[in-house]
């Protein structure tokens, strides 16, 4: 059983992109559900799970140890012991998920169904927020390029998950019982009926110009490389300043905002629309320090700054950063010590277009994202994922922000570094991208959105509500037979 659930874990990943062999997410769970139901005791349920939560993450978070190994220049021991600490920690969250569904097993197929879903919905919530959250491979994601998308603008990548593993474990169900897979088709019935709904409706349209760099991460934050990057990106846009928008990726250039007015200036004269860009600020803190952030900015017609409030791990900080300063020489670049911004900030404005900013990780945060889009045009999500260089990363990026548009059902423009650059529509396919690893210009036109989809208006409130509902209902029938 333990082999089984360790497998289990280790091939989920693959549906995700850029794999995107979707039915395996549905398997794995299965296995997953099939081995618990076997467990003699809590501690071996908690066990199995957690099992498959170690393959599930040191498969399909690989890419972390592109960050600390390629990038931070740690030792491969070094590197390796962060990444397993990290991934057993996290696997920690599955083990949970397999002790609760334990407790409130019942023996009765339909509800056993419900209530193992409804936990694994929660603790898919639960990964959004506690210890600031880490939302990856959730089962949703891997479900992006199915009818069940559907439900996205409904219920968030929650309840496409959901969809997902109700129709997998009732088909698994139905072995002994074939009247459980009419109600495994269920999701899929409800999802073509609401294919066509349309939530949110196209205003104005605009051009728009994606900028990518490729700008090596060995060399960016070198002092001598800040005149070649701004010259760079100033020649990449000789041919797009007469678009509504430019965009340049997170941390575009490296020289900190309060140097960079002339040139920044010298862009807003070039540009016959509006330029967002990614920048580093410097202030000063209260201890007369300097306190670094991961900013983005409009110039040209339009006005904001924006400061990213969710920092990604081991990327802008690594847990332990006190013990391991001097370890690795990631801590030596200025945007590794970067520290959040504050709640509650302006959306910015672009060439009359309100627009919600998303820097890099960020975009994985459904919530946050759902609450500035709520109220915007658009949504912009400037990366720089050369931290994760050739892994699994930046592709399992880019179908995260597809599915940020979908929720939304808005226009998602992602300019990065490196790839993927791309324009992507309010029902989450990508309009066009550019390659990885090199420079070019992304051009295209997209149309500003207005009105809320039901996600945008209750975010996950109703699935974590009707998720309690249901584990509770599942406790008392456990406890009462």
């Amino acid at each position: 059983m333990s082999a089984a659930a360790f497998s289990a874990g280790a091939i989920y990943p693959l549906a995700f992109a850029p794999f995107e062999w979707w039915m395996i997410a549905l398997v794995s769970a299965a296995v997953l559900y099939g081995v618990i139901k076997n467990a003699a005791t809590s501690r071996r349920a908690f066990l199995w799970a957690w099992l498959f939560g170690l393959g599930k993450y040191a498969v399909g978070t690989s890419w972390i140890y592109v960050s600390i190994h390629v990038h931070g220049q740690a030792t491969i021991p070094l590197a390796l012991s962060l990444v397993a600490i990290f991934v057993a920690g996290m696997a920690i969250f599955s083990g949970v998920y397999g002790w609760c569904w334990f407790q409130v097993r019942t023996g009765r197929p339909l509800i056993d169904v419900m209530s193992f879903v409804s936990i694994w919905a929660l603790g898919e919530w639960l990964l959004t927020w506690v210890f600031t959250g880490f939302p990856w491979l959730f089962v949703g994601y891997a479900l992006l390029d199915t009818p069940l998308a559907s439900f996205a603008p409904i219920g968030g990548v929650l309840v496409v998950g959901i969809a997902g593993l109700l129709s997998g474990l009732l088909i698994l169900e139905a072995w002994n019982r074939p009247a459980l897979l009419l109600v495994a088709a269920g999701p899929w019935l409800i999802a073509w009926v609401i294919a066509d709904q349309n939530w949110v409706s196209p205003t104005k349209q605009f051009s728009v110009a994606l900028v990518q760099g490729n700008v090596a991460q060995e060399t960016k934050w070198l002092p001598e490389s800040a005149q070649p990057i701004l010259d760079r990106y100033e020649r990449l846009s000789d041919n797009a300043w007469e678009k509504d928008l430019v965009i340049w990726p997170e941390a575009a250039i490296t020289v900190p905002y309060s140097r960079a007015l002339n040139y920044l200036g010298r862009m807003a004269n070039k540009t016959e629309g509006a330029l967002i860009l990614g920048i580093p600020l410097v202030e000063i803190g209260p201890d007369d320090g300097y306190v670094h952030r991961n900013a983005a900015v409009v110039v040209g017609d339009g006005s904001g700054q924006y400061i990213k409030r969710k920092l990604v791990p081991f990327g802008e900080f690594v847990p332990l950063e006190n013990v391991l300063r001097g370890v690795i020489t990631f801590f030596d670049l200025p945007m590794s010590t970067a520290r959040e911004g504050p709640k509650g900030q302006a959306l910015a404005v672009a060439t009359g277009l309100k627009v919600a900013i998303a820097i890099c990780y960020e975009v994985v945060y459904s919530r946050m994202v759902a609450i500035d889009a709520a109220n915007a045009d658009l949504i912009v999500n400037i990366s720089n994922d050369t931290w994760f260089g050739r892994s699994i990363g930046p592709m399992q990026h880019l179908q995260i922000a597809r599915m940020r548009a979908l929720e939304n059902g808005r226009y998602l423009l992602r300019g990065t570094n490196n790839g993927v650059t791309a324009i992507i529509e309010p029902n989450g396919n990508v309009v066009s991208q550019l390659p990885q690893f090199e420079q070019g210009v992304l051009m295209g036109e997209v149309m500003a959105m207005v009105g809320q989809t039901p996600y945008s208006r209750w975010l996950d409130s109703p699935v974590v509500f009707i998720s309690i509902v249901l584990i509770a209902v599942a406790g008392v029938v456990r406890y009462r037979s």
